[in-house]
């Protein structure tokens, strides 16, 4: 990365010309300083990235929430450059692109995208392990899910869609095992708690607890988010006339 040879180059130049006009008396001194530098240099430049990318990002995911996904992906892709001076930024950046055509169920778009994301990121990690199992990749999926979970081990709807695609794979008990490993982080989830005693009970575990979340990975059908839509509609309706 840019920021760290530029960083490194300031630092080890000033600690040989110190060392060199200074004399080597005093080389920890010298150390202190160039760290010091290295440190300091690091950082700015980092803030310097961070307010170019947010220049870019601020207008793309404003044109990604009003529908103008084209636009708001050419921002995005603008942005990749900065990758090369800061670290994790192009898988970042590649982790929202893809995100982007999955919401639209531009699915083979989106996979190379999801496939260079950045694996804190954990919907975007769930959105690529789900495509996975789509592709008949079951290993895949789980390497892709147990890195997912590595990173961010405190996201219930994470260990819940986990534990739903092994279901969906005819892996029950595995399903329940991760459940159980998703409490053990989550102690007192309720909506782990309640998916758990279902498939203990041999029924289907209930997703929709998740709500909106959830139907963001496209696990349910168009006719069933279509009738949830008209349901939650139908109990506006009803409380409105209520009132």
């Amino acid at each position: 990365m840019y920021n760290l040879l530029i960083s490194g180059g300031i630092a080890v130049v000033v600690f040989a010309l110190l060392m060199l006009l200074a004399g080597t008396g005093m080389w920890w001194l010298w150390l202190l300083i160039g760290l010091a530098l290295f440190a300091g240099s690091f950082l700015l430049l980092s803030r310097l990235i961070a307010k170019k990318l947010e220049s870019i990002m601020e207008p793309a995911m404003k044109d990604i929430q009003a529908q103008r996904f084209e636009l708001g992906v050419r921002r995005l892709q603008e942005a990749l450059k900065y990758g090369r001076w800061q670290i994790y930024v192009t898988g970042q950046i590649n982790a929202s692109i893809g995100m982007v055509y999955y919401a639209k169920r531009d699915f083979a778009t989106a996979f190379p995208y999801l496939e260079k994301g950045f694996f804190k990121n954990w919907v975007s990690m769930g959105m690529l392990a789900v495509s996975y199992m789509k592709r008949n990749k079951r290993d895949r999926m789980k390497e892709t899910f147990e890195k997912a979970v590595l990173g961010s081990p405190k996201e219930s709807l994470l260990w819940a869609l986990y534990a739903y695609c092994l279901c969906e794979c005819n892996e029950t008990g595995r399903a329940k095992e991760i459940l159980e490993k998703g409490l053990k982080k989550l102690p007192g989830d309720e909506k782990l708690k309640q998916n758990l005693e279902l498939l203990n009970e041999g029924k289907k575990m209930k997703m929709k607890v998740y709500g909106d979340v959830w139907l963001q990975f496209h696990l349910e059908s168009l006719g069933t988010i279509q009738k949830q839509q008209m349901a939650a509609m139908g109990g506006m309706k009803r409380r409105m006339i209520r009132k």
